[in-house]
């Protein structure tokens, strides 16, 4: 007996098709009728499809949906409003005749896939509202996706199969979150596709955490970042960035403390300074922690220590991105290949001196070097923002300039330093310079007293409400 076999789409089309329960419609704008093909191929899809249809021309697109305020035809608001359209006449024709044992669905995708140009960036919003049982409330799953084929007809397949995927797990595997999301990739590479954005509500998805959805969408290098907003939701990379000039810090925050909060804040002032006058209202400020610092305690990422940090950076007001770049040079690449504005980091003195050492460029084909590295690092738009710290058993500031470096960096950051593409935080608060992440930490998992004083008032009072990070209440 073959164990945990990955069905082929046309296998997954043609379960679909023969179980009695399903039947829905399909509204496809961008590539072709690439899902629903599948099913019409695989046989008997007439147990399956009521309807499919494509509305390619804008006019007839908007006649039938509606327009879209900002004019955008490949967006979430778009593709929400096809699903709910299709899945809304599906009901009121259908039920009354087959209601009581059908699970009816609307599927739809809008996408933007590799045209004769070439000029147009490849990618698409994807979804479903379904009924997980005869009768149940309407549930909702979609999905922001990018496709890297460099031929139109190896999109439009690659969706096909995205598409297929989709609609076999919403039906047929919703029990268990990890198989969920894998299976969502069956049968493909993020050579191909990469999902960025997954967003889920209804009856179906109770049991499941978005947030958590779109941490195993990390995890499994389906995408090489998430976002989060201060209130927990997720958003999309490239919308929540466009035109947005983008301050980082990255960090554990774990917890947030008070030398984290003083570093955005006066990083957030000189980076303000440095940008024209009329973008100056146009930054987000992000906190940003890589997986590689989830895990920095060996093994899985812990779930609940992972949504602790974006809840607690979030009650700061503070977005929260969370990747897959374990250097910064990597991370800024990430950034610059999704806005086209300012981005600076936030970087304590160590980070610099890590930022400037060649053996933080090295691997094993000797084709990354410091150059290479910090090309990527800077590109045309990135700046590093120092925050200084004080010198070993010393009460004197060191900043930029007083990292300890090899004889043959220092010309490299001296040049840095006349392009101001490294500079100084000027202001800051010197009585956090103390604070230690790790310090805290080991304060609430002892027990201690006197961390509270070290991280905001807000987050102390989560931490000892919530009973976050091993904190026991002191006797």
């Amino acid at each position: 007996m073959e164990v945990n076999r990955v069905l082929n789409p046309k296998q997954k089309a043609l379960q679909v098709n023969l179980d009695k329960r399903i039947y829905g419609s399909f509204s496809e704008i961008g590539a072709g009728q690439e899902v629903a093909r599948f099913f019409f191929q695989a046989g008997g899809a007439a147990g399956t499809i009521a309807k499919s249809m494509s509305a390619y021309d804008m006019v007839m697109s908007d006649e039938i949906y509606g327009k879209e305020k900002d004019g955008r035809y490949v967006s979430e608001p778009r593709l929400v409003k096809m699903l709910s359209h299709e899945y809304e006449i599906l009901v009121s024709r259908l039920s009354e005749k087959r209601g009581k044992e059908t699970c009816f669905f609307s599927f739809a995708d809008t996408v933007a896939a590799k045209s004769f140009k070439g000029t147009t960036h490849n990618h698409g919003w994807i979804g479903l509202q379904f009924q997980h049982a005869p009768g149940a409330p309407v549930s909702q799953l979609s999905l922001h996706i990018t496709m890297h084929d460099n031929q139109n007809v190896l999109q439009q397949q690659a969706i096909g199969v995205f598409g297929v995927n989709l609609i076999h797990a919403c039906f047929y595997l919703l029990k268990n979150t990890d198989e969920f999301v894998n299976a969502l990739m069956d049968n493909l590479t993020t050579e191909r596709i990469k999902i960025d954005t997954i967003r889920v509500q209804g009856p179906a998805f109770s049991h499941m955490n978005e947030r958590l959805l779109c941490l195993e969408l990390v995890k499994k290098n389906y995408t090489e970042a998430v976002l989060f907003d201060a209130d927990g939701a997720v958003l999309q990379p490239m919308d929540a960035f466009y035109k947005k000039n983008i301050l980082v810090l990255r960090g554990s925050f774990r917890p947030p403390t008070l030398v984290n909060l003083d570093m955005m804040e006066s990083g957030l002032k000189i980076f303000q300074k440095n940008l024209p006058t009329n973008e100056q209202n146009d930054i987000l400020v992000v906190g940003e922690m890589s997986m590689n610092k989830l895990r920095e305690r060996g093994g899985d990422v812990d779930n609940q220590d992972f949504l602790s940090r974006v809840d607690l950076l979030g009650a700061l007001g503070k977005q929260v991105l969370i990747t897959n770049s374990e250097s910064f040079h990597s991370l800024s690449g990430y950034l610059h290949s999704i806005t086209n504005k300012s981005i600076g980091f936030v970087v304590g003195v160590h980070n610099l001196e890590e930022i400037l050492t060649e053996k933080t460029y090295s691997c094993e084909n000797d084709q990354c070097n410091i150059f290479t590295g910090l090309g990527e690092m800077f590109g045309t738009r990135g700046t590093l923002y120092v925050y200084p710290a004080l010198k070993e058993k010393s009460t004197e500031v060191i900043g930029a300039k007083d990292i300890k470096l090899e004889e043959k960096a220092l010309g490299i950051l001296e040049y840095l330093m006349s392009r101001k593409l490294v500079q100084d935080v000027p202001e800051y608060n010197k009585n956090v310079f103390n604070i230690w992440s790790r310090t805290v930490l080991e304060m609430i998992e002892n027990c201690e007293e006197g961390w509270e004083k070290m991280v905001p008032d807000l987050v102390a009072k989560e931490v000892k409400k919530r009973q976050l990070f091993g904190h026991c209440k002191i006797k």
